[in-house]
């Protein structure tokens, strides 16, 4: 490892090509500057100074030398900014996982906030759905989870509060056969018709849908703004959250349908386990309780501010 000193040498051999002008340059004496130079090649049993023309330069060794200590000072450098901030109780990292449900987008205004901090956390965003969000926080793929649905499930040291409770509505294409229905939907008119699902993420207990009828045909979809675009353009049926389809309700592009058997609202949940929380997951725990951006995490309105 070379010293900051060693490394300031070979920086200003490099610009300025002249051991006096590097001497002049970090304050010293050019018989001092010479002196180390020699000490460096010494060291390193190798020729890292080219001496032979008008301009000093640095041989191809000596030029993997700087840039590769450069580099290794760097690394020491960040190194020891996140021990101090570790020191300080913020995390190291932040994993956190959002349900498909919500819009990541609502989230960025938040991870703007987090960044004016300059913790140094670095923040890691993936999504899942259904009981892969819960999975997630059991196997230590997440720190802190943001939109998990259902009741929370029996994991060690968990901690969770509500978020919101999200309002579903069944909707058709106006060209969608169902859309000319006039009684309420029951569950055998329901299934007769091909559903849109967003698959369930869980990778170790069993799949589910939302909002899926028995042994219905399904059309599964990556996401629910996919759910609903498939089911604008009349390839399936099935249960939307209210408020994000509220546009398309209004425009006349989806077709909201009574039931005979209306769906429940879905409880959002915010969780996290262990006693130890650090002070960026603190931070993002504190700001998820305003009511103000859980509502509109929950009903898909646009953060603006």
């Amino acid at each position: 490892m070379l010293s900051e000193e060693e490394l300031a040498l070979l920086d200003a051999i490099r610009e300025t090509g002249s051991l006096s002008r590097a001497a002049a340059r970090l304050n010293k004496a050019p018989s001092t500057i010479s002196h180390a130079a020699r000490q460096l090649e010494a060291r390193f049993d190798a020729l890292l100074f080219d001496r032979r023309r008008y301009r000093l330069q640095l041989t191809p060794a000596g030029h993997l030398l700087a840039e590769e200590a450069s580099r290794l000072m760097q690394d020491v450098a960040r190194m020891t900014q996140r021990v101090r901030q570790v020191a300080n109780g913020w995390e190291d990292r932040l994993w956190i996982v959002t349900d498909e449900i919500l819009e990541f987008e609502l989230l960025m205004p938040v991870v703007r906030d987090f960044d004016a901090l300059r913790s140094g956390v670095k923040l890691r965003f993936t999504h899942e759905v259904l009981s892969g969000t819960w999975e997630a926080l059991r196997d230590g793929r997440a720190d802190l989870v943001v939109g998990a649905t259902n009741e929370p499930p029996a994991i060690d040291g968990l901690h969770w509060f509500e978020l919101g409770v999200m309002e579903w509505v069944f909707a058709v294409a106006p060209r969608h056969r169902l859309a000319r229905e006039k009684a309420p939907l029951t569950r055998e008119r329901m299934l007769a018709e091909r559903g849109v699902a967003v698959g369930d993420s869980a990778r170790l207990t069993p799949g589910r849908g939302y909002g899926l009828l028995g042994a219905q045909e399904v059309l599964a979809v990556p996401s629910m703004r996919a759910k609903i675009l498939a089911q604008r353009e009349g390839l399936g049926v099935g249960w939307v959250p209210r408020q994000r389809a509220a546009k398309l309700i209004e425009r006349g592009e989806l077709i909201e349908k009574a039931t005979a058997n209306p769906r429940e609202p879905n409880v959002l949940y915010v969780a996290w386990r262990g006693e130890h929380v650090g002070r960026a997951l603190q931070w993002w725990i504190d700001r998820l309780r305003e009511p103000r951006l859980a509502k509109r995490l929950v009903e898909g309105i646009a953060v603006t501010g």
